[in-house]
């Protein structure tokens, strides 16, 4: 078998994250697996071998945990839906589907609309705003906590819990020293997050109906052990509110620099699901994520031992050209960008995909029906080992109509 190649530098510094597209198409081009010297692991960075190792989760497992530091896998590794496999994982899936079932979305489909309409006709009205700031996060998080019963009034540290969980599972890198000791930082917001939650559920403070309370029971009927309620509320609040944020952030920014796609979509409004998975295609929300394999096995005609870790890089195999025509380029009609793995694939595919669906056609919708253009001001791109966001996107806006919100 051919000698895995090897890439030396690290793909986790600011300058990388906030810009890894250069790296991604070098590792593309080295090969199907390679092994990161900088970080001591293997990824896999093309279309094909990135579809086929999430395809497989018996060979590649999650359960040894997804992240890219011991201490964050042993964290949760076997009891979230992220870092379980099998049958438990099966299990522990059914619990966070409620309130994510097509049948639960479709109900929750006009409210939504109303929502975001009323928002961007707000915006629309003000001039200027922040699409970060005053969109893509105002949604989510009227949103979001509802559907897990998160205590009202209690909710101004999610957003910082989110990225804080996402952000725990990269490598223990300099850019976290180098941030007033971030690893450490994130391990107490995580603990902090988990002994709030179990005592909010515990009090009963989550609302009837809700995930949170839907939780509690398994708990109390002894179905989940005391530590796993915390933790699934953990494992629920970051994919829900994280993927959502950058999906609608992504989106204002690729419709501003492509005028032309925009002035496309708003003559043809039946392409907002294309436009979607486009945004979800170009601007990946979640980087990557790990997978250990279970036995001796190969990727792309390379040899790998049971027990190797591998990280797939989601970001860098939707925009391979093996499998993309003009990947770099963003084009709303393209035939295949709902093949795009985003939020990864198989049984392992991000749970809150379809709210982030949800809420980002809805705001979409609500743009090109009050709003004629849009022009972008200075945008700055949030710095996150797993996350791609912007951290704020500056935008004005050229209302179709005057529109006040009921």
């Amino acid at each position: 078998m051919p000698t895995i190649p090897g890439y030396p530098d690290d793909i986790f510094t600011d300058e990388v994250l906030l810009d890894p597209h250069e790296h991604y198409r070098a590792l593309r081009e080295l090969g199907s697996l390679i092994w990161l010297e900088a970080h001591q692991i293997y990824a896999v960075p093309r279309y094909a071998e990135a579809r086929t190792v999430l395809s497989d989760a018996k060979t590649f497992c999650s359960g040894q945990g997804v992240g890219l530091n011991e201490v964050a896998n042993n964290f949760g590794a076997g009891l979230t839906t992220m870092m379980s496999d099998g049958e438990k994982h099966t299990y522990l899936r059914g619990i966070m589907m409620h309130g994510f079932t097509p049948r639960a979305l479709r109900n929750m489909r006009i409210d939504v609309e109303a929502l975001a309409t009323n928002r961007v006709a707000e915006l629309a009205e003000q001039g200027s705003f922040d699409a970060v700031t005053d969109l893509a996060r105002a949604l989510p998080l009227a949103v979001v906590p509802d559907l897990l019963g998160w205590p009202a009034g209690r909710r101004q540290q999610l957003l910082e819990w989110a990225a804080a969980s996402f952000d725990f599972l990269g490598p223990p890198n300099d850019r976290a020293t180098r941030a007033a000791a971030k690893t450490r930082v994130m391990i107490e917001s995580a603990e902090k997050m988990i002994r709030f939650a179990e005592q909010a559920i515990a009090d009963g403070e989550a609302l009837p109906g809700s995930l949170g309370a839907a939780m509690h029971e398994a708990d109390k009927r002894g179905q989940l052990g005391p530590q796993q309620v915390p933790l699934l509320v953990f494992d629920y609040i970051g994919p829900s509110l994280d993927t959502t944020i950058s999906a609608i952030g992504s989106a204002v920014w690729l419709l501003g620099t492509h005028p032309d796609q925009w002035t496309a979509l708003k003559a043809d409004p039946s392409l907002i699901p294309n436009v979607f998975n486009e945004v979800v295609r170009l601007e990946s929300p979640v980087r990557l994520l790990s997978r250990v394999a279970s036995t001796a096995t190969s990727v792309g005609g390379y040899d790998l031992d049971a027990g190797s870790r591998l990280i797939v890089l989601y970001a860098s195999a939707n925009r391979d050209d093996r499998h993309f025509e003009r990947p770099e380029a963003f084009d709303i009609a393209r035939r295949n960008a709902g093949e795009h793995v985003g939020f990864g694939y198989g049984i392992h595919a991000c749970a809150g995909q379809g709210l982030a669906r949800l809420l980002s056609h809805a705001v979409l919708k609500a743009l090109i029906t009050q709003v004629d253009t849009i022009e972008l001001g200075g945008a700055v791109r949030g710095l996150n080992n797993l996350i791609n966001a912007f951290e704020s996107l500056p935008v004005t806006v050229h209302a179709t109509r005057p529109h006040r919100p009921q």
